[in-house]
């Protein structure tokens, strides 16, 4: 039998809190051998993001290639696309591909740094939206992909995830970290109805890469075998103790990562 794999398509983070780095962290923690597929290359720490560069379309789809060939995933996470040509490129490569997809429709990095042209939007929304099994924008990413103002409740937000299913995600998890209060409400909606999920919001700045994280914990959760609801649960409640025991790294001088072996290191 053969172990379970998950394959992260996205952008590579020479800080190694985000991005790839992050979701093959994330995998190896929660038991699932990971492969990637590497759209672009960013030179960035816990600071900023200094520089961009993307991968040929071609050699981002022969990388997808290589791996569905050989290694086949249990499940797909897909971050960082950066342009229309690689979103293209991806969802070309998956036209066979019938096992579960996480969206993670990254926009925006921690340091507030552009990570997908504003022209490649309505190309996401049109070509992989309705490729995603589970859909994990956060609160001005549901925004900017519906063109509305950010949601400023939980049922702004909720609508808001019914509007992404329309145009359609199978379900959407609105993440509640740009929210405020004491509380971290992720919202999943789907077809059936919505299910809050709150968490203590925990008073760190080390929150660099918990997007990337969290939608590849998804991920490795489906990858074993978890129904949506399930994995999702699973995925919050291991990334809210990544970020308790972020503090403990001491990793940078700005946002730094949460702590993705806290259940592992010593």
């Amino acid at each position: 039998m053969r172990h379970p794999s998950a394959l992260t398509i996205a952008g590579s983070d020479s800080g190694g809190g985000a991005g790839i780095q992050a979701d093959l962290k994330t995998f190896s923690a929660r038991g699932v051998f990971g492969t990637s597929a590497i759209t672009a290359i960013t030179a960035q720490n816990t600071r900023g993001v200094f520089a961009v560069e993307t991968v040929s379309p071609v050699l981002v789809a022969a990388q997808i290639d290589a791996v569905l060939t050989d290694i086949p995933p249990r499940a797909i996470k897909i971050g960082m696309l950066a342009s229309p040509e690689i979103i293209d490129a991806v969802a070309t490569a998956l036209d066979g591909y019938d096992g579960p997809v996480v969206l993670d429709p990254v926009m925006v990095a921690k340091s507030g740094d552009a990570l997908l042209a504003q022209e490649a939007e309505a190309v996401l929304a049109e070509r992989l939206l309705p490729r995603a099994d589970v859909l994990t924008p956060n609160l001005p990413e549901a925004a900017r992909l519906l063109g509305r103002a950010e949601a400023r409740d939980a049922a702004e937000a909720e609508a808001q995830g019914r509007a992404l299913l329309d145009l359609g995600a199978r379900a959407v998890v609105m993440k509640g970290g740009h929210a405020e209060g004491p509380r971290c409400t992720d919202i999943l909606v789907t077809r059936s109805g919505a299910v809050a999920m709150p968490q203590p919001r925990l008073a760190t700045r080390n929150t660099h890469g918990t997007g990337c994280t969290f939608s590849s914990a998804i991920a490795a959760e489906l990858a074993k075998g978890a129904e949506a609801e399930a994995a999702v649960r699973a995925a919050q409640a291991w990334l809210h103790d990544a970020i308790a025991a972020a503090d403990g790294l001491g990793i940078g001088s700005g946002h730094g990562p949460v702590h993705h072996f806290h259940g592992i290191w010593p």
